[in-house]
């Protein structure tokens, strides 16, 4: 249990100046001048902006890079050349999964995330050894970092026989959610790969979240038989589609009416706003009331050297990739990082209000905007009620070798 926290002159959103009372790691009480109670900690936030913890809901933490020595990158451009790269590198470069995973954690806690939803590998290759890994830094950060981990076939799934035997395993050992990837592109049988992961989401009672790179009509196919099997089997509310480029072709109608059946079905989209990719219109989905989410990706991986966990960055990229321009465009692309991350993830008791886990981003900003565009170093981290990040560092106690 943790020791009450005040926080004194910070505005909630940019909203009017007050203070909050964080107990139990809860937020107790919003108000202007609350008196600090019995031995707990005062912090003067000097009149600082106040942001939910951001949410990096499309991640790959077995991936990154991140602390080891730079390596050229050197991999094609095909996702296929990308796939098979990688897992030949994560053998010559000893890429540990729950030291590269706790290192990406830790720097994600200085940049103000406090919930990731990430996709782990899991192929024939490595077995369960990824997914191990990632869920050990689960485990360790627990109290300030809520971690979603996908069962994800980054090298197909029956295309490589086995790969579905060690997702059910994964989903028994604790993974959250089953995933999957490009059922044309990659496996060249969608029909075998959709029965797969909504079978395996069936047996064990879990969640979808489905990689779908495939573009234009192809993609569009895909999309269609993923929407057709989440209305037959009643998963509503329960599945999402990451990347979704399809979504971003030219054919105004066909999106129109693909959008307009997602949103019926309750389906949520994931996007990471690529510069080289068509995406989905942020604007047309809230429209409708799809849940548009946002995540980093891969951040210092064999895939890109881009990247540094930043998810007010991955906002400005949202913002800038979807021409938003007024302010309150801006704020719906910071949506992308906080409230819908937490509608798709199911984060309980998100927010800023009384009652709500207390996750809280203090910046040193003027208006909401500006936490997108200028970016600073974030002046105060709280997770759980405990501060993990001050002035743009994590604490000593979350930080990792």
């Amino acid at each position: 249990m943790t020791k009450p926290l005040l926080l004194k002159n910070l505005r909630l959103m940019g909203a009017a100046k007050t203070d909050v009372l964080i107990e139990d790691g809860r937020i107790a009480r919003i108000a202007p001048e609350l008196t600090p109670t019995g031995d707990g900690t005062i912090e003067d936030c000097g009149d600082a902006l106040a942001l939910p913890g951001l949410i990096d809901a499309h991640a790959h933490l077995d991936k990154t890079l991140w602390g080891m020595p730079w390596h050229p990158h050197q991999q094609g451009k095909s996702l296929q050349q990308m796939i098979d790269t990688e897992r030949h590198l994560r053998h010559e470069l000893d890429m540990d999964a729950e030291r590269q995973s706790s290192r990406q954690v830790a720097l994600a806690l200085s940049k103000g995330t406090t919930a990731i939803r990430s996709h782990v590998d899991i192929d024939t290759d490595h077995g369960l050894s990824l997914f191990e890994g990632v869920a050990a830094t689960r485990a360790r950060y627990a109290e300030v970092m809520q971690i979603e981990i996908v069962a994800f076939p980054q090298s197909g799934m029956m295309i490589r026989p086995g790969t579905v035997e060690l997702m059910d395993q994964a989903l028994r050992d604790g993974a959250e959610i089953v995933g999957g990837l490009d059922p044309c592109g990659i496996d060249r049988d969608p029909k075998g790969q959709l029965d797969a992961v909504f079978g395996l989401a069936e047996k064990h009672g879990k969640q979808i979240d489905i990689h779908l790179h495939e573009p234009g009509e192809m993609g569009a196919f895909s999309l269609e038989m993923i929407l057709d099997r989440t209305e037959a089997l009643a998963m509503q509310g329960k599945v999402t589609v990451s990347h979704a480029f399809c979504l971003g072709m030219n054919d105004q109608a066909r999106v129109a009416a693909l959008l307009d059946r997602i949103a019926a079905l309750d389906v949520s989209l994931a996007t990471t706003a690529p510069a080289s990719r068509p995406v989905p219109s942020v604007a047309d989905c809230r429209a409708r009331g799809i849940a548009i989410c946002a995540g980093n990706d891969g951040i210092r991986d064999t895939w890109t050297p881009y990247g540094n966990a930043c998810m007010l960055e991955r906002a400005m990229l949202v913002g800038l990739r979807n021409n938003f321009r007024a302010d309150i465009e801006v704020a719906w692309a910071l949506d992308t990082c906080t409230t819908d991350g937490a509608r798709v993830m199911g984060l309980k008791n998100y927010g800023l209000t009384e009652g709500s886990r207390a996750d809280l981003v203090l910046v040193d900003v003027e208006a909401l905007s500006e936490t997108i565009t200028l970016r600073p170093p974030r002046r105060l981290v709280i997770s759980g009620g405990q501060i993990v990040a001050r002035n743009g560092e994590t604490v000593s106690a979350w930080q990792t070798a």
